[in-house]
């Protein structure tokens, strides 16, 4: 458990004002996702969460002093739980929009991507942007930045908790499309999770951004952060990660 009382360490105090005090060694909580695969999800022969997102934090915190005890946590509930304290970081697959720029901050970027749609194995209708789907009936997963765009767009939208239950409504029909972020869908769908499924290669995505890891508003910890994820891009280290998982070039 992280404790927020001033640390002393080789005879002087290490804590930090105003956010998490900070002090070599210690542990922070972070959020991730048991559904994110490739960036966070649940390894269940170990029981544990990993992905691209949680090497990179337990790595920064390598580079920065300081371990990182990661919890699953519900994409929806990952907001919630930092500002109420239950985590101190999120290290997920999470887009740092502005509504979510609000209420948390968010890192420097780690990697761009957008929206991917899945339909149904042998679905013919040439899709190539949300403007060709209109009155189309499509799933997206709660709380991610896809309900309103797609909405807006005129798709009748139906709402879901996992991205591996949009793919199974999307592989009986119940639904012409999926959305879901891109590399995600795609890593699951090459790697057999996603059956009777795939994903557009001809759609062309709209809502794109950056993925960054999230503290609470002024927490000093950011600056650590930021300083370890510049030297993972400048020294390699980011790239061979982004290559292990298999991820696809950024879209930044």
């Amino acid at each position: 458990m992280f404790n927020r009382r001033h640390v002393l360490g080789g005879g002087a105090a290490l804590a930090l004002s105003g956010g998490t005090a900070l002090a070599q060694g210690q542990t922070l909580r972070v959020g991730s996702t048991p559904t994110g695969i490739p960036f966070t999800f649940l390894d269940t022969s170990r029981n544990t969460i990993t992905g691209f997102m949680v090497e990179l934090i337990t790595e920064i915190g390598r580079r920065q002093g300081f371990a990182v005890d990661v919890q699953a946590t519900p994409f929806a509930a990952l907001i919630a739980s930092l500002t109420s304290s239950r985590i101190d970081l999120i290290a997920a697959a999470m887009l740092a929009t502005p509504a979510r720029r609000e209420q948390i901050d968010f890192s420097d970027p780690v990697y761009a991507y957008g929206e991917g749609v899945a339909v149904r194995e042998g679905e013919q209708r040439p899709w190539r942007s949300l403007a060709d789907m209109r009155g189309v009936a499509a799933g997206a997963q709660i709380g991610t930045v896809y309900i309103e765009p797609l909405r807006a767009a005129g798709l009748d939208v139906r709402t879901y908790d996992s991205v591996a239950d949009i793919m199974r409504d999307v592989s009986l029909g119940r639904i012409a499309a999926g959305f879901g972020d891109a590399p995600i869908v795609s890593y699951q769908i090459a790697q057999g999770t996603f059956r009777g499924v795939r994903l557009l290669p001809e759609y062309r995505p709209s809502i794109v951004g950056s993925i960054a890891i999230g503290t609470r508003k002024g927490d000093p910890v950011m600056a650590r952060i930021n300083a370890g994820l510049a030297s993972m891009k400048a020294d390699g280290a980011f790239t061979a990660l982004v290559t292990k998982w298999n991820l696809p070039p950024s879209a930044a």
